[in-house]
C-alpha cells in the first residue's frame, strides 16, 4: 500500500508569493519555514511577539501541519530585525521585510510541493507514472481536499449553521473558514454529479479562459469543445454566493439540487455580520505544472506546482489511482530509507 507523510519531511511545500515586499510601510512580511506547526500556530505566535491581535496577521493560505511548509505572513508594527531574531519551536524565520499593507487571503501565485510516496513496486510505479503524462494532458479534477472539511464535516455543518443563523462566532477569520468549507462540500457534490468529462463541455455551461480568468455561457458545445482540448478554456463549478454566474439548462438543475442538497437556499442566506457572501466559479479540472516524478527504492518523489486553492493529495491520489496510507507504518523496519532532495 502506498503511503504519504512517513515523516514531515516527506512532505514539502513551498508558497509561491503574488508579489514581493516593497521594502516601505507599516505592515513586515515574514517569511517562516515551519514543521509539525498549524499556520494559525504561527500567527498566533507572530502576534503576541508584535503585542497586536491574532486577526491583525495577515497570510495569504492555510499550509499543512504534517509537513516542512514555507510561507509568508504580514505583522504589522513588527520590526524586522526583531522578526528575524524571534524563535519558536518548529518554526524558522527565514526573511523578514516591510511593506504597505495587510496580506490577505488569496494572495499566492501558488504552491510548490516535495512528497515522498513510499511503499510502491515498480509495477505500480510506471503505472502512477502514466497517469501523471495524463493529467498532464487533460487535467485533474479540482475537488477540495478532506481537509477542508474537518473530522467528520464538522467545519461543513459548522457552516450550514452560521448560514441558517443558529450559531456565531466572535473568531470572524473561523466563520469563514467553515462556510468556505460548506461552499466547497457544494461544489465537489456538482463535480461528483457530472455525467461527463471533466474537460468535456455541456450546453449551459459556465466556462473560464485559463489565461485570464473572464467567463462566459456555453451556447455552442460544438464549437467550444475544441478550445477545452487545448486546455485553453475549462467548465466550472459554484461557489455559492450573490454574484455568481449562473448556468442554463440540466448543468444549473443539478446545482440547484445540490444546493438544495445541503440545505441552501440563495435568496434566503443570512452570512454572519462583516461576511460578505459573493462566490464565485471555480474550475472543474487543474493543470499542474513542472510535474514529474523522481524514482528511489521502493517509492518515488513527486515534485509539481499547483494554482491557490488547488490540493496537492487530490493529485496524489489521482496519479496512484487510490487513497495513500497517511503517516509511518505500523511495523518497525517496514520504512525505506529517505533519499537526499536534489
Amino acid at each position: 500500500m502506498a503511503r504519504i507523510r512517513t515523516e514531515p519531511e516527506d512532505f514539502r511545500v513551498e508558497e509561491l508569493p503574488l508579489f514581493s515586499p516593497s521594502g516601505e510601510g507599516e505592515h513586515t512580511y515574514v517569511r517562516v519555514e515551519k514543521r509539525l506547526v498549524t499556520t494559525e500556530e504561527v500567527a498566533d505566535a507572530l502576534a503576541r511577539a508584535a503585542g497586536v491581535s491574532a486577526r491583525d496577521v495577515g497570510y495569504a493560505g492555510r499550509k499543512d501541519r504534517l509537513a516542512v511548509a514555507t510561507q509568508w505572513f504580514s505583522v504589522p508594527r513588527l520590526d524586522p530585525q526583531r522578526a528575524l531574531d524571534l524563535s519558536f519551536e518548529g518554526v524558522r524565520v527565514l526573511e523578514a521585510i516591510v511593506h504597505g499593507h495587510k496580506l490577505r487571503t488569496g494572495q499566492l501565485r501558488g504552491n510548490r510541493f516535495e512528497i515522498a510516496v513510499r511503499g510502491v513496486d515498480e509495477m505500480a510505479r510506471e503505472a502512477a507514472r502514466a497517469r501523471l503524462v495524463e493529467i498532464g494532458r487533460i487535467g485533474m479534477a479540482n475537488r477540495f481536499g478532506s481537509q477542508r472539511f474537518g473530522r467528520a464535516g464538522r467545519n461543513v455543518e459548522m457552516g450550514a449553521r452560521l448560514l441558517r443563523g443558529e450559531i456565531s462566532l466572535r473568531d470572524r477569520r473561523k466563520a469563514r473558514f467553515a462556510i468556505s468549507a460548506l461552499q466547497s462540500a457544494v461544489f465537489n457534490d456538482v463535480l461528483d454529479a457530472r455525467p461527463t468529462g471533466i474537460g468535456e463541455f455541456e450546453f449551459g455551461d459556465v466556462a473560464v479562459l485559463h489565461g485570464s480568468g473572464g467567463q462566459f455561457l456555453i451556447e455552442d458545445v460544438e464549437r467550444e469543445q475544441p478550445r477545452a482540448v487545448a486546455f485553453e478554456i475549462s467548465p466550472t463549478g459554484p461557489i455559492f454566493g450573490s454574484r455568481v454566474i449562473e448556468p442554463a439548462g440540466e448543468v444549473a438543475l443539478r446545482e440547484k439540487a445540490a444546493l438544495e442538497l445541503r440545505g441552501i437556499c440563495l435568496t434566503d442566506l443570512r452570512p454572519p455580520r462583516g461576511i460578505r457572501l459573493r462566490g464565485a466559479r471555480r474550475a472543474l479540472r487543474v493543470r499542474p505544472d513542472n510535474a514529474r516524478m523522481r524514482d528511489f527504492p521502493g517509492g518515488f518523489w513527486l515534485d509539481f506546482e499547483l494554482p491557490p486553492g488547488s490540493y496537492a493529495t487530490v493529485l496524489i491520489r489521482t496519479v496512484l489511482a487510490e487513497e495513500p496510507q497517511v503517516g509511518p507504518p505500523a511495523i518497525a523496519g517496514d520504512r525505506q530509507p529517505q533519499p537526499a532532495l536534489s
